[in-house]
């Protein structure tokens, strides 16, 4: 069973999310079957470049926009630095300079994953405001951060990151 044991917000600096869209939660096994996630860190010239602008941007990130509540459009990808050069076969989205209301769902790999429907909440019963944009499209995301997410702890437990973009 997974359980949320940190809520918090972060700053992040204006950044380049780089990935391919899907309309449903499809299409990681082609990212890791593609070496696509190699494409994607080496457009930034390595991995260590968005660390550099940003702590936890070395995730593989599933990002999510929503309207009123229903899935609009699933992302797979990589948050980049700003101005990165896209590769051929991908799309891209800039965000501006903002923040983030973070969880930390903590438990099995294959348990995280339905802890997510509980970070809303959590976020706003921490005095986060959900960010909209001018669409009325909400934006959250999974980040699975290195090594937070990729290599479990001594009880088998990993600690998967999922964001929204707050006020």
């Amino acid at each position: 069973m997974a359980e949320i044991t940190k809520v918090y917000r972060e700053e992040i600096p204006a950044m380049r999310f780089i990935g391919k869209k899907y309309h449903d939660y499809s299409g990681w096994g082609e990212w890791f079957a593609n070496g696509w996630f190699d494409v994607v860190e080496n457009s930034m010239g390595g991995v260590e470049k968005i660390l550099e602008v940003w702590e936890n941007g070395d995730g593989y990130v599933g990002l999510e926009c929503r309207k009123e509540g229903e899935l609009d459009t699933y992302w797979i990808g990589m948050f980049t630095p700003e101005n990165t050069k896209v590769p051929e076969g991908f799309d891209y989205i800039d965000f501006p300079k903002s923040a983030l209301g973070v969880c930390w769902i903590y438990g099995k790999e294959e348990d995280v994953h339905g802890g997510i429907g509980h970070c809303r909440q959590e976020i706003q019963n921490a005095g986060m405001e959900i960010s909209t944009d001018e669409k009325g499209m909400e934006v959250s995301f999974e980040n699975g951060i290195c090594p937070r997410f990729t290599t479990p702890d001594e009880k088998g437990n990993v600690i998967l990151d999922y964001c929204y973009f707050v006020k």
